[in-house]
C-alpha cells in the first residue's frame, strides 16, 4: 500500500478546481449567494417599519385637527397618503390593504377639547402582521401630550397641563390580540407550496434528462404543451392536497380565523400552484443536472422568504426591495391568503393580486414553452 502523497493530493485538487470552473452555474452561485444574503439582510430587512401608509377621515377642519395630522407626519411612522370622505370609504381602504392605518378625527373634537369632555380620535390598525404596526402604535402614546402643546393657550392651557387634552383609541383590526400564528401560519401556505412544487417539478424533469428517458419522449410526436400538461397535472393534485391539509391544520391546531373570501382564495391557490409548477418546468429546461435544478430553485425560494412579507414586514423594506418583492408571486399570494382568511376579502378587494398571479402564470408558461421548443431543436 502506497503512503501519503502530496503530489496525488495536488492532482486531485487541480482536477476539482477544473471541474468547478466547468460548472459555471455552481461557481457563480457559490460567489453570489453570500453577497445576496449580505445585501438583503443588511439593507432590505427592517423589523421596525416607518413611513406606513395612512388614510385619514377628518370630520372637522380645525386648528386642532391640522396640528394632530402634522404631529403624525413628524413622528416618521405615518405617511398620510389618502383622505377619505366617509367611514365606508375609509373602511374599504384598510380592508383592501391600501393603507396600514386609518385615522378618524370626529366632528366634535375641538368642542370636546375645549370643554375637557373626553375628546377622542380613532386609530384603526391593520394588525394582520403585528410586527408591522407595533412600533407605530407605541408611538401614538406620546400624541396626546405633544400634538396640541402649541395650541392650548390661555384658558385652555390649564386643561393641557392637568391631563392629556384627548385620548387615542386604537383598534387593532383582524388580529386584535396580536397572535403571531394568525400571520405566520397562512403565510406558510405560500412558502410550503413554493418549496415543494417548484423543486419537485424541476428535479423530476431534470432527472429524466439525466437518465436519458427524456430523449425517448422527445422522439415521440408529443407537442411541448402536451408534455408540460402531462408532467404537471399530477403535481397539481399534490399542491391541492397540501393546501387543504395546511388550511385544516391552521384551523384545528392554531385556530386561525377563517372569515371567508373562499372564491378568491380558491382562484389564488389554483393560479399559484400552476405558476409554481410552470416555474419548476422552466428551471428544468435550463438546468443540466439535479444539483443545478436544486440550486436554481433555491435562488427563487430565498427571495420569496425574505422579500415577500412572510418573515419581515413588507412595508418596512426600502423602495427598491419592495419593487423586487412586487415581482415575486409569493408576495401577491400571501396577500390573497391573509386577506381571505383574516379579512374576508371579496374578489373586488383582491383582484389586483389575482391579476398579478395570472400574469406570472402566463409569462412563465410562455418562457417554459419557448425553452422546451429550443430543447427539441
Amino acid at each position: 500500500m502506497n503512503g501519503f502523497s502530496a503530489t496525488r493530493v495536488w492532482a486531485v485538487l487541480i482536477k476539482e478546481f477544473k471541474q468547478l470552473t466547468r460548472d459555471r452555474l455552481t461557481y457563480a452561485m457559490i460567489l453570489a449567494l453570500p453577497v445576496i444574503q449580505l445585501l438583503l439582510f443588511g439593507y432590505a430587512i427592517n423589523s421596525e417599519p416607518r413611513h406606513l401608509p395612512t388614510a385619514v377621515l377628518v370630520q372637522e377642519d380645525s386648528v386642532f385637527a391640522r396640528s394632530i395630522l402634522t404631529s403624525l407626519k413628524n413622528s416618521a411612522y405615518f405617511d398620510l397618503v389618502a383622505q377619505a370622505h366617509t367611514p365606508t370609504e375609509l373602511d374599504a381602504m384598510i380592508r383592501r390593504g391600501d393603507v396600514q392605518f386609518a385615522i378618524t378625527i370626529p366632528g366634535d373634537f375641538t368642542r370636546r377639547v375645549a370643554r375637557g369632555d373626553k375628546a377622542q380620535i380613532l386609530v384603526e390598525a391593520d394588525a394582520t402582521d403585528p410586527s408591522a404596526t407595533g412600533s407605530a402604535v407605541a408611538a401614538l402614546s406620546a400624541l396626546p401630550s405633544q400634538a396640541l402643546a402649541a395650541d392650548l393657550k390661555g384658558a385652555l392651557a390649564a386643561k393641557g397641563r392637568s391631563q392629556p387634552a384627548f385620548e387615542v383609541v386604537v383598534h387593532r383590526r383582524y388580529n386584535p390580540e396580536a397572535v403571531t400564528a394568525y400571520n405566520i401560519v397562512p403565510g406558510l401556505l405560500g412558502v410550503i407550496l413554493s418549496m415543494t412544487l417548484v423543486m419537485m417539478t424541476s428535479l423530476s424533469v431534470t432527472r429524466e434528462t439525466e437518465r436519458g428517458t427524456m430523449e425517448s419522449l422527445l422522439a415521440t410526436p408529443v407537442e411541448p404543451i402536451e408534455v408540460m400538461i402531462g408532467k404537471l397535472a399530477p403535481y397539481v393534485l399534490v399542491g391541492v392536497a397540501q393546501a387543504v391539509i395546511i388550511l385544516a391544520i391552521a384551523k384545528l391546531l392554531f385556530h386561525v380565523p377563517m372569515m371567508g373570501g373562499w372564491i378568491g382564495l380558491t382562484l389564488g391557490v389554483t393560479l399559484f400552484i400552476v405558476g409554481s409548477l410552470a416555474l419548476g418546468f422552466l428551471i428544468s429546461t435550463a438546468a443540466r443536472s439535479q444539483l443545478q435544478a436544486m440550486q436554481m430553485s433555491f435562488f427563487y425560494i430565498m427571495p420569496s422568504l425574505l422579500l415577500s412579507g412572510f418573515m419581515f414586514p413588507f412595508r418596512g423594506m426600502p423602495a427598491w426591495a419592495q419593487a423586487i418583492g412586487q415581482m415575486i408571486p409569493v408576495t401577491h399570494f400571501l396577500r390573497v391568503v391573509r386577506g381571505a382568511l383574516l379579512k374576508g376579502q371579496s374578489l373586488s378587494d383582491m383582484w389586483r393580486e389575482l391579476l398579478a398571479l395570472l400574469a406570472f402564470v402566463c409569462v412563465v408558461t410562455a418562457l417554459a414553452m419557448a425553452r422546451y421548443r429550443r430543447t427539441l431543436d
